[in-house]
């Protein structure tokens, strides 16, 4: 029984295998496959722990390194019998399951040559819907694809140095070398999700759960190239492949987790939201809970790390898009922004009141009450501002129609929570801008409602008269204190 079992497990080659000098190697090899198990191609980052390494799938072909005469340039398709084309086709990945150094611009000049024809013809043979492939070949080229892209990324350069991380902002995008002939590999996979000639039922199994972890995985090359293409590829295959769907969304959520609660470094952060700015665009309503779970345990969330900048006007979208789909989440939101709101970085509380003008444009008056009162408190702080660009932006807020009407509705609850912003900046801010544009605001307010701009006038001026009462009662309690240690012979006290 044992020999039976033996004898099965090797597959005899076909003739057509056999006879072909650079495909009997690869179908020797895919052979073998089956009989001893592969090591898996599984991307890492230097700057990821082994936990961010995606699950690896069984029977995942590893790069070929050419030996001399190993690659030979193939005819093109073109030229072959239609019966043929299929063949050629699996000969053409053969070819560009070679690996070569590119770190050398000298090295290996006609293999480069001979593998970038192999991947236009690849491409260009794709694109043309010349013939339906079959199932091992979508297979094969899969493999291909993932010999080519799934590689160990280069460290950050704060890595290789060993420096210090500067700013994100600062640094200068890290080019892949190898990128003549990762764009068709790229290429080839986008041309095939998108075909019309794909079979979704069939390509399911090879583009499975493990295929797009490790696409996500290269979300963090420093290669904006490379970003732009997986953004196309992932954002396709989402709405191609809807069994993926739940899983690509969560397999997302995990990176905004890691990004936000331990590594604050990720090059693919901006991408990934201009994905989901689309996906978002597209929920149906009453929207689910797990969307906004999402909105609430990852998205708000974002605004937290130091390099938002970065990424903010994609986090931005995706924020807005929640509260047009949903008016309900407004509320929610503010108290989000509110919640992140920089203390002590200016330029990121630039940023802040651009966002939440945008979200208060899609504000409806309900909602708006809700959080009026802690949403004019933060107003109120950034009025104040010493930066003059926090303090100008914030004042630009009165330049929306909307937002004035909102502020118009309720002004009774939100004048008397300003009204002294203005006045201090009108008799102590620094620029004259602000300035000016604090005046126009208090006189808009007054044109609004006279009576109750001169009730907010006459409480703050009570309150100024108090205060004033409260400094002239402790400067003289201090003089007391001066006298009465003057008089018991004390006289090293300070009294100034």
């Amino acid at each position: 029984m044992f020999k039976k079992i033996m004898k099965g497990g090797h597959k005899k080659p076909s003739k057509s295998e056999a006879s072909d000098p650079v495909l009997a190697p690869y179908a020797a090899a895919n052979r073998n496959s089956a009989a001893a198990p592969s090591p898996n191609v599984v991307v890492n980052h230097a700057s990821r722990g082994a936990g961010g390494a995606a699950p690896p799938s069984s029977g995942t072909a590893m790069p070929l390194v050419p030996t001399p005469g190993a690659m030979e340039p193939l005819p093109p398709f073109r030229d072959a019998p239609a019966s043929d084309r299929q063949n050629l086709f699996l000969r053409k990945l053969h070819v560009c399951c070679y690996v070569l150094d590119f770190s050398d611009t000298l090295k290996n000049v006609r293999e480069k040559e001979i593998k970038r024809q192999a991947l236009m013809d690849l491409v260009d043979f794709i694109q043309s819907g010349s013939g339906k492939m079959s199932e091992n070949c979508q297979e094969e080229m899969i493999r291909m694809i993932s010999v080519n892209i799934f590689r160990c990324l280069p460290p950050a350069s704060h890595e290789n140095t060993g420096q210090e991380p500067t700013d994100p902002e600062e640094e200068e995008p890290s080019l892949d070398p190898t990128w003549p002939h990762l764009q068709l590999v790229y290429e080839l996979l986008l041309r095939y999700v998108v075909s019309s000639d794909t079979d979704t039922k069939i390509a399911k199994r090879y583009i499975d759960h493990s295929f797009v972890l490790k696409l996500l995985d290269l979300f963090d090359s420093e290669d904006p190239r490379e970003r732009e293409y997986l953004k196309t590829i992932l954002h396709r295959i989402y709405g191609k492949f809807m069994v993926h769907r739940p899983f690509i969304r969560k397999a997302i959520n995990n990176i905004f987790y890691r990004f936000i609660y331990e590594t604050e470094r990720h090059s693919g952060i901006g991408e990934l939201l201009e994905i989901l700015g689309s996906i978002i665009n597209g929920f149906a309503l009453p929207m689910k809970e797990e969307h906004k779970l999402f909105l609430v345990r990852a998205l708000l969330p974002l605004h937290k790390p130091k390099s938002v900048g970065m990424y903010h006007q994609q986090l931005s979208y995706c924020i807005t898009q929640f509260v047009e789909k949903d008016f309900k989440l407004a509320d929610t939101v503010i108290r989000g922004l509110l919640k992140y709101w920089p203390l002590t970085n200016c330029q990121k509380e630039v940023l802040f009141l651009g966002e939440l003008e945008e979200v208060l444009e899609a504000t409806q008056a309900a909602e708006f009450q809700k959080c009026m009162v802690p949403l004019f408190r933060q107003i109120s702080r950034c009025l104040n501002s010493f930066h003059f660009q926090v303090a100008e932006r914030t004042l630009f807020l009165w330049n929306n129609e909307h937002v004035v009407s909102l502020i118009a509705q309720n002004r009774t609850v939100v004048l008397p929570i300003i009204f002294e912003a203005f006045e201090k900046n009108i008799s102590s801010h620094w620029n004259q801008a602000v300035h000016g544009l604090t005046v126009n605001v208090r006189k808009m307010f007054l044109e609004m409602d006279a009576e109750l701009y001169e009730e907010c006038q006459r409480q703050h001026a009570e309150k100024e008269a108090k205060a004033q009462d409260v400094e002239e009662l402790r400067e003289l309690n201090w003089k007391r204190l001066a006298d009465a240690a003057a008089q018991n012979g004390v006289e090293d006290m300070v009294t100034t």
